[in-house]
């Protein structure tokens, strides 16, 4: 099923769960038991991370996959174009058609970490509408796509960004989900500036539940996200404190979940890091 048909067709906002594809076959198994857990959660949808550069194309696929046809869960699949010619994207999505994955997220990524000297070959992708638009002429695919409410950091300003994204929707990106962001008002803000720039499609919230202090903090670097004053006295009280800073993630990502859906929004797309206790412990606080 397409995601665009399920926010449409939806009596009741959307929660849905990020994973990414992990490194080892221990890894492997424990990812499988907390997909398992949060499908009692009744999910709208999941979606798998790729790494930079489609570092873990083949695992990113395969475990795309295997959720659709294993659990039975709808999957979307990270589709980061850098370095991708078209026929390698065409191999690619040709494989999860014939998988049953349904549903792309169409994203620039970054170049290969560890390729310094990194060149985009020049029949291959650029940008992140060059892919939206390829996939939309294909046929077949959802497709969704990335935002940034505090601005891409590539951005020079919000205004070219939302020139960037409306760029993106113009070519047939059916809905986006947000990066990280820690305060509501910046998505809020986001939003209204959106909607002014013609960009009508949902715009879905993510939330990553803090996890560690220095990891919310590298990963709040990465996305250009602020840290509210409340929040970042907070986090100084519990680093190095594990059990604090769970209860901190859970409740900070709660309070910022429930705002949002008091604002109406369709959905809520959970970053988990690969773990099951804080998303279940948020659906329970939000839903009982």
């Amino acid at each position: 099923m397409g995601i665009t048909e399920i926010y449409a067709n939806a009596t009741d906002p959307i929660l849905s769960y990020e994973f990414f594809p992990p490194k080892t076959d221990a890894g492997y198994r424990s990812l499988f038991r907390t997909i398992e857990d949060l499908k009692q959660l009744d999910p709208g949808f999941v979606s798998v991370t790729m790494g930079a550069g489609g570092t873990t194309r083949e695992k990113t696929v395969d475990l795309t996959i295997e959720i659709t046809r294993d659990i039975g869960l709808v999957t979307m699949c990270h589709l980061p174009c850098t370095g991708y010619r078209p026929d390698q994207v065409t191999a690619i999505l040709d494989q999860l058609e014939a998988g049953g994955v349904l549903n792309v997220l169409a994203l620039r990524g970054d170049p290969p970490r560890d390729d310094p000297d990194f060149v985009n070959p020049p029949d291959a992708f650029d940008y992140a509408n060059e892919l939206v638009e390829f996939i939309a002429a294909r046929g077949g695919f959802t497709i969704g796509g990335a935002c940034s409410p505090e601005v891409h950091p590539e951005a020079p300003d919000l205004a070219t960004d939302l020139v960037n994204l409306k760029r993106k929707v113009d070519a047939g990106c059916e809905f986006v989900i947000s990066n990280l962001f820690l305060d509501n008002q910046k998505f809020f803000d986001f939003e209204v500036a959106a909607r002014a720039a013609g960009i009508d499609c949902p715009i879905i919230p993510g939330i990553m539940p803090i996890a560690t202090v220095p990891g919310i903090r590298r990963m709040a670097g990465v996305n250009n996200t602020s840290f509210p004053d409340e929040l970042e006295a907070e986090l100084d009280r519990v680093d190095g404190d594990d059990e604090a800073t769970y209860a901190l993630g859970v409740r900070w990502a709660t309070e910022q979940c429930r705002s949002l859906l008091e604002h109406g929004v369709p959905g809520i797309h959970l970053f988990t890091l690969n773990r099951s206790p804080a998303s279940r412990e948020i659906h329970k606080n939000l839903f009982g």
